[in-house]
Parts: C-alpha cells; sequence; structure tokens
C-alpha cells in the first residue's frame, strides 16, 4: 500500500472513530452535525455512516445515526479494532515489559491484548494462550513460541471461541501471567456487559499466577451490566494517560498502577 493510500486509511479511520464517539456520547446525530464534527462533505459522512452501519456499529435512520445497545457496538469486534488504537498500543508497550523469555502468557479476546500480541515475537522463547482468532493468526508462526489454541464455540461477534469447551481449556492450565482488558470499570469494580465473556475472563485470572488488566482511558470511569471481578483481584492495572489523575490516585490505593504514555 502506498503511504497517500495508507494516510487516506488512517484519516478514514480517525474520522470514523469521531463519529462514533461522538453518536455514542449523545445517543445520535444528524448528518449536518457530523459533517460539522469531522469538516468534511455530505457524501463522505454518508458513506462513514453506512460502513459504520454495516459494521454494526450504529443504527442509520432518516437524516442521522443512533447508538446500537452497548451490547452490540462494544463487543463488535470491527468496533473494537479501531477504536483508541494509540492509548492500547501505548498499553501494550508497557505490558510487554512484564514479559521475559521462557514465561507462559495468557491473553484474553481483547484488542489491547492483540497489541501485546504483536510484540511477544520479540520476547520468545514463549508459551502463548489465546481464545483470540486475531491473536492465534499473528503468532501461529514464529519461531521459539508455543501456541496453546484455546476453542469452543466460535463468536462471529468477538472473533474468538468462548462457551463450555473454552471454560475447560482454561482451568486445566497454570500460567505465569495473564493480560486481560474488558469493557467497563470504576474505581472498584471491572465490569462487562455479556455474562460469557465474565466467565471466560473469570476462569483466566483463577488460572493465572498474576493478573494484570490492560485498560484504556474511554472505559473508565464506568460501569457496565455484569460485575466481572473488584479491581482487588489483580496483581497490576496499566492504563494510558489519558485516565484522570485523581481516578489513578484512587485506584493506586487497591492496585499498582502503571500510566503508559501515548
Amino acid at each position: 500500500m502506498s503511504s497517500e493510500m495508507s494516510g487516506t486509511t488512517r484519516n478514514r479511520q480517525v474520522r470514523q472513530q469521531r463519529i462514533t464517539d461522538f453518536v455514542i456520547d449523545h445517543g445520535s446525530a444528524a448528518v449536518a452535525e457530523l459533517v460539522r464534527l469531522t469538516g468534511v462533505s455530505h457524501m463522505t459522512v454518508h458513506r462513514d455512516i453506512d460502513d459504520l452501519a454495516r459494521r454494526g456499529v450504529v443504527r442509520k435512520f432518516r437524516g442521522g445515526v443512533s447508538a446500537l445497545p452497548s451490547t452490540v457496538f462494544e463487543s463488535n469486534s470491527e468496533y473494537r479494532l479501531s477504536a483508541h488504537l494509540d492509548a492500547k498500543a501505548a498499553i501494550a508497550r508497557s505490558a510487554a515489559a512484564l514479559v521475559e523469555p521462557g514465561m507462559s502468557v495468557l491473553l484474553d479476546d481483547s484488542t489491547t491484548a492483540l497489541q501485546l500480541a504483536r510484540l511477544l515475537p520479540d520476547l520468545a522463547p514463549l508459551t502463548v494462550a489465546t481464545n483470540y482468532l486475531r491473536a492465534i493468526d499473528v503468532l501461529k508462526n514464529v519461531e521459539d513460541l508455543r501456541l496453546i489454541c484455546i476453542g469452543g464455540d466460535y463468536s462471529r461477534t468477538h472473533d474468538s471461541f468462548l462457551g463450555m469447551p473454552c471454560l475447560e481449556t482454561i482451568e486445566r492450565i497454570t500460567v505465569d501471567v495473564a493480560f486481560l482488558s474488558t469493557s467497563a470499570m470504576n474505581v472498584s469494580m471491572t465490569f462487562h456487559q455479556e455474562p460469557e465473556i465474565v466467565l471466560v475472563k473469570r476462569a483466566m485470572l483463577e488460572s493465572a499466577e498474576t493478573r494484570v488488566l490492560l485498560m484504556d482511558s474511554s472505559k473508565m470511569p464506568r460501569a457496565a451490566l455484569h460485575r466481572l471481578a473488584p479491581v482487588t483481584d489483580y496483581d497490576r492495572l496499566i492504563v494510558d494517560s489519558g485516565v484522570d489523575g485523581a481516578l489513578v490516585k484512587e485506584l493506586e490505593e487497591r492496585v499498582p498502577v502503571e500510566v503508559a504514555p501515548l
């Protein structure tokens, strides 16, 4: 891909992220609002809306768009892959510093953990277990890396494996460190909107000697429908520098916090 095409793709991703964040924050938006927000033409905004609606991120209606229920847009793999990339990459770099050759590592199906997966080949030899198909694709051909693919019922929404077979596999292993993220947290609790995901992440926490929570600033302080685990159940929290300083201080009373510079 040429640098010009790459720049165009990046601009479109940034613009669509701005549209998505605006719609989520406000519940809905008129096309005219989005034109003012992005500074592009009506036609370009309509193309962006069509793309986001096709990916299941927003719902299109005459003259505007509305946010889909959180159980759709916050779990949609396509949405998560393009959301807050700089923050997730910064968090992943800090997380990679915790990994040493010879370790066994467990990754959940979060896109932040996917950013970490892309850094792991340089840290081999390692054993890595994951239920995330995209992470499996990243790691499957890496020399000196033993890859444990955690199977189960395939979820197209999450692009990962869930269900009873997944839980049983996780329960049979013990790893040095697990890296997890989730959709929301406040000063005392982590949350997820889907009970099936909660069960998998809880099993991962139980299977790890060290539990590291990776959370970008867009997810906090927030809550979701189901409680996942108290903040005190994690051994370390890594966030990006966009998190409010007062919140970081409150969290530090419960868990060691590392702020990854953007």
